[in-house]
């Protein structure tokens, strides 16, 4: 029988032949001996010799050694400095990498819709307060705005929409099947009533409000499955680009509710181009006709399974999301957000109100939107692709000053506003001032 392995005496320096040996032993015993490892005088960073024959496991087992050595302050910095390159390489190779087939038609699909939801937006906050403004108080105005509130508020019930579903449609198209459902039916409804209402608004003020204060809910509650379904429709590294998707949709639908429905709706712009005057009736059932033919459509639409998709209750949902208010960077967040929008909450309520009443026409004011939808769009991409990395309130916190500075020119805008005929130049300021409030926003 072969003798047992005897153990390996510890060697006094060694000469230079076995020098040459050690460098062909294994790993395991470089490891054992210290002395037998010739540390070379170099940082993590420094390229490491052409001639060495270690394999990868060797230099890692080395590397290792080498920063044993280090102080741990030495030692964090070398570690930091092992992976920051690995790290940027990723980064620039996911920049550079081409979306794929599979996101392109997320996109498309998450663009629809928003869209879909931009419809009664548009309506009950732009064109219905133009449209009532020539019949009603500004008090009377201001109960219409309570329509607005629960797209504010959604966050209240988002946890209801994430807990509650049926497995068999789907986590997102549980909501958002029948809450475009409910759109379209309420849509359809009040066109058959809009044009007697809109004739005398005093009297159906209130019927006004809650009708389009439950479209709004609807659409808030449709936004937050959307919001959700876009986690897993999109891949990770091209999640900012939902909320490119979101101002696409959400812009372009307020734009058709808005500018689009505005000029075609007045008797000038018709009589001016020849085209049929559209009302508010026709305009109604063309968005309910959309929001069921989009509802169709998303039936055919397979949702993916999450890799989370667990039942978990109501009250877990509410907890988890109070524990991420409490996080100290959340609720910095929260603060600076509440705070920032006071800057414009006056200037996006009143300044289009306050050019209508003083000489701009309903027709100039959707050519000055019209001109800046495209813009509107383009700054929502530039955002996105901005906003890709570790620092996605970069594009926010830098076009902060100059949308606030934009805002302060738009009032003193309608302090100099001009009497009627509005002169060439101060319609390119009006649209220039637009133009550029779209992209700090």
């Amino acid at each position: 029988m072969p003798s047992p392995e005897q153990p390996r005496r510890r060697r006094g320096p060694p000469s230079k032949q076995a020098t040459s040996e050690d460098e062909d032993m294994p790993p395991r015993a470089l490891a054992t001996s210290l002395e037998s490892i010739t540390i070379q005088p170099r940082t993590p960073k420094t390229p490491r010799s052409v001639h060495q024959r270690w394999n990868s496991v060797d230099v890692s087992a080395v590397d290792e050694v080498e920063l044993s050595l280090l102080q741990e302050d030495e030692r964090r910095e070398a570690e930091a400095g092992l992976f920051d390159g690995d790290e940027e390489e990723r980064d620039r190779t996911a920049v550079k990498r081409p979306m794929s087939t599979r996101d392109k038609k997320a996109i498309v699909l998450l663009i629809v819709l928003y869209l879909i939801q931009g419809f009664p937006l548009g309506l009950a906050l732009g064109s219905l307060p133009f449209l009532l403004r020539e019949h009603l108080s500004y008090s009377q105005l201001a109960i219409f705005s309570l329509s607005s509130y629960p797209y504010s508020l959604k966050l209240l019930w988002s946890p209801i929409v994430d807990s509650v579903y049926f497995r068999s449609v789907g986590r997102r198209k549980s909501w958002i099947i029948p809450m475009q459902l409910l759109v379209g039916t309420i849509m359809v409804a009040l066109s058959f009533r809009a044009d007697e209402m809109m004739n005398k608004p005093d009297e159906y003020i209130h019927v006004l409000t809650a009708a389009f204060t439950g479209l709004v809910l609807l659409s808030a509650t449709q936004d937050i499955a959307v919001d959700g379904w876009a986690l897993t429709l999109l891949s990770e590294e091209n999640l900012p680009y939902a909320s490119t998707s979101q101002t696409i949709g959400l812009n372009t639908g307020y734009l058709m509710s808005y500018t689009v429905f505005l000029a075609f709706n007045s008797e000038a712009f018709a009589a001016k181009w020849g085209v049929p005057r559209l009302t508010l009736g026709g305009y109604l059932l063309f968005c309910g006709v959309m929001s069921y033919a989009v509802t169709v459509w998303i039936l055919f639409k397979k949702e993916d399974k999450e890799t989370t998709d667990v039942d978990i209750s109501i009250k877990s949902v509410y907890m988890t999301m109070w524990t991420i208010c409490k996080l100290k960077h959340v609720q910095t967040l929260l603060i600076v957000h509440l705070f920032a929008k006071i800057a414009f909450q006056a200037h996006d309520a009143a300044t289009s109100l306050k050019m209508v009443e003083k000489g701009l026409g309903r027709e100039d004011l959707a050519m000055v939107v019209l001109i800046d939808f495209p813009f509107q769009i383009f700054s929502g991409w530039l955002a996105g692709r901005w906003s890709r990395g570790d620092k996605p309130l970069r594009p926010w916190i830098y076009a902060y000053w100059p949308r606030l500075a934009l805002t302060a020119i738009a009032g003193l805008m309608v302090y100099y506003f001009p009497k009627p005929p509005i002169a060439t130049w101060f319609f390119v300021l009006i649209v220039i001032q637009a133009v550029t409030s779209s992209f700090a926003a």
